[in-house]
Formats: structure tokens, sequence, C-alpha cells
């Protein structure tokens, strides 16, 4: 079969890269069209894509011409956060599934745009949640379905990464993020961490999120960073950022189970992603990286350093068949392959005509915490009630992806 030809939107440093780098590579992908507000970066991209392929793909500006492009097939949207919904939403009305780049939602209305223009058009968008592939996370969510953790009551996650460089030189290098934390107050990230919980807890299969309460810190790390750095903009040493430099949001679950998740990127830190699950018989902890289960690790209740790092022990028995046959076949992409298996799995469901396994209600249910948590803090960390993006679907609703990339 032909390859997927498809129309790549937004070309910063994740679009170049992830096209460059990686979709270029891939047997099943053409790059049929690139397109950017920058007219640098599109011609950047275009003549990387020519040099490896010896394809010249069409050159725009405007995202409307990539997704009305007759011979576009598919369109991958990796710009800044805040057109994400808008250019799927339109992709799919034009016929052509579409793969939006992770970040949060600005209101609610742009979740259900998003949610009634595929039900309305029949057309699939994938939501390119790459964590949701990560291979620890994959494992645990392995043995989640084998019964090792018994009844999950409690996940935790965060995003938790020193931001303050990438948002500080948002100007100089047009970034996002920075006009973002200053005009918002929210968990802005939310998905990385939300993605590989909502598989553990069936969210939108069975069971789904409910209602959160959401609480930030006060503001300080970027304003101490740009008095203490002489290369960053002075005007940012006083510019009032609305974004708390710690927000955690607490979630609960129509099967009874909480989650709390923390956005954590603008103090001095390692990176972590702090994926925690906790059951009836074990528990999983990313920061030493550790399993503790009943039967096998009672002994260490009152010190469990020698446990730390045992994770990987437990990949001969529980390896995800996924990650097994990936590893046969060698990994593709950056962040340590996790790219290679979010966009091969888009491309394959574009090309079968399948169902991606990151839908729209996926989503959607994701997305939202961003403006929800936004509201949340502005009322004092009131509960706020998270919508059901699926009207009652969640009761019965089975995972629909049956092939080599499903997430169950």
């Amino acid at each position: 079969m032909a390859k997927v030809k498809c129309g790549v939107i937004g070309l910063g440093g994740r679009g170049t890269g992830v096209l460059c780098d990686l979709l270029v590579k891939l047997e099943d992908f053409e790059c049929a069209y690139v397109c950017d507000t920058y007219e640098d970066r599109v011609e950047n991209a275009a003549k990387r894509v020519a040099d490896t392929t010896g394809i010249t793909p069409k050159k725009t500006t405007d995202w409307h011409e990539v997704v009305t492009a007759p011979e576009v097939e598919a369109v991958i949207i990796t710009t800044a956060w805040e057109p994400h919904i808008e250019i799927a939403a339109a992709a799919m009305e034009n016929g052509k599934p579409a793969a939006m780049e992770v970040g949060g939602a600005y209101s609610i209305d742009d979740c259900w745009k998003l949610v009634r223009t595929y039900e309305r058009t029949g057309v699939p968008c994938m939501f390119l949640e790459n964590c949701c592939y990560g291979r620890i996370e994959m494992m645990v969510l392995n043995m989640v379905r084998q019964g090792v953790f018994g009844d999950v009551v409690h996940c935790a996650g965060g995003y938790h990464h020193d931001l303050r460089t990438e948002i500080l030189y948002g100007e100089e290098n047009r970034h996002y993020r920075l006009r973002n934390y200053i005009n918002r107050n929210c968990e802005n990230y939310p998905t990385h961490e939300l993605g590989p919980i909502a598989k553990v807890l069936g969210i939108n299969r069975g069971n789904r999120m409910m209602y959160l309460t959401s609480t930030a810190s006060c503001a300080k790390g970027l304003n101490e960073y740009a008095r203490t750095h002489e290369s960053v903009n002075r005007k940012l040493a006083t510019t009032e950022f609305r974004q708390g430099d710690v927000v955690t949001t607490t979630i609960k679950c129509a099967n009874g189970e909480t989650i709390v998740l923390t956005l954590d990127t603008t103090l001095p830190r390692v990176y972590c992603r702090g994926f925690c699950v906790r059951g009836t018989k074990a528990m999983y902890q990313e920061e030493n990286n550790s399993f503790f289960i009943e039967e096998e690790h009672s002994n260490y209740e009152f010190d469990g350093t020698p446990l730390w790092n045992n994770a990987d022990k437990y990949y001969e028995k529980y390896e995800h068949p996924l990650w097994k046959k990936y590893l046969e076949g060698g990994i593709k992409g950056g962040h340590g392959g996790l790219d290679g298996l979010v966009y091969d799995a888009f491309i394959q469901s574009v090309k079968d005509k399948t169902l991606p396994p990151i839908d729209v209600y996926d989503a959607a249910a994701w997305m939202c915490i961003s403006t929800l948590s936004e509201k949340s803090i502005s009322m004092g960390s009131m509960p706020v009630e998270i919508p059901d993006f699926t009207n009652g679907k969640w009761f019965n609703r089975q995972d629909h992806c049956t092939g080599v990339y499903t997430l169950e």
C-alpha cells in the first residue's frame, strides 16, 4: 500500500525534530506539506525533508491550505498549544484524520468541539501522548491487568521539569510557554502523567473522572532566575507571572480511586514524571524506580532502600507485549523510543482505516484538566465537575484498538 501523505503543521523545536529525525524515516510516512507561521521554519523543514527523502514538500504559512489540500491524507499538529483543537477540528471537517501533540485545553467548549466534530464526521483524531507508551508505564499497566496490584486505589504523577530557560527565552526562541506563564495559572501540562494513569484506571472505558480540586503556590521561580542571570531579558525580572511554581490537582474517579497531579516547572529540580500506582497488593513509584509487592517485600516495610531500582528485574516476566516486539525490531525516535511508538500508531491507524488507541474522548478528558484547574484555583481551590465527554458510553465502552499498538 502507498505511503500516507501527511501535512505537518507547526515547525518549532518539537515539530521540526519529530518530522526530520523520525517521521521521514518511517516506512509508511510521506511529507506532502509543511506549515508554520514563521517562513524561515518552513524553508528549513522543507529543505531537510528534501535532503533526506529527495522529495520537496509543499510549503505554506497558512494552516488552512494544509487541511483543505486534496493531496493531504492526514494532518499532524505540532504547533503551540493554543490552536491544537481548532486545527484538528478543521482537519476532521475536511475528511482528514488528525493527530495532535500534547497540551492542555483553554475552554470546555473546545473539548466538546473536538468530540462533536468526530461524532458528526466520523473522522478520527489521535492525541499524541507519548508517555502512554513508556516502557515502565506499559509494564505497570500489564501487571495491573494481571492482578499483581490487586485493586488499584490511588495514582499520582507530575510534570516535574525545570523549564526556566525555555520559558524565559521565549521571545528569542519564539516559544509559546512564556505567554502562557504570564497569563494563566493552572495545571497547564497534565497529560504526560495523566495519560498512563488513565489507562491504568480505565478512564472512559468503565471508569471516568468526576471532579477535581486544584491549588497553586505563589510564583517566585521565574523572577528569581531572571534577576540572577544577566542574559535573560531584564523586564522579566519584574514581570508578574500568574503561573504558580507548583500546582497540585486532586481528582476523584467514578469507581472511587483518587489521582494527584503535580505541575513543577519553574524551580530547580531533576526531571521526573512521578508515576505512582498504589493497589491493595503492590505499589510502584518512579522516584526510586521500585516495586513494593506485599508477597515479596513485606520484610522491607521500614527500610525500602534495598528495593530501589528493582523494577528492571520484572521486565522478564511482565514486559508488555508491545515493548517485547519493539525491542526486537529496534527502537525509533526520541524520548527513549516513545515518539516512534506513538507516531507509528497514528500512521498505521490511518493506513489501516482503524480508530487510534488514544482517541478524541481521551483527548478531551485529559486536556480539560487545564481549564478546570484554572477555574478551581481562581475560586480558592473549590471542587469543579469534570464533564462526561462520552455521554454515558464510558459505562461499557471497550478499548477499540486491536492492532499491535493497543494500550490495553
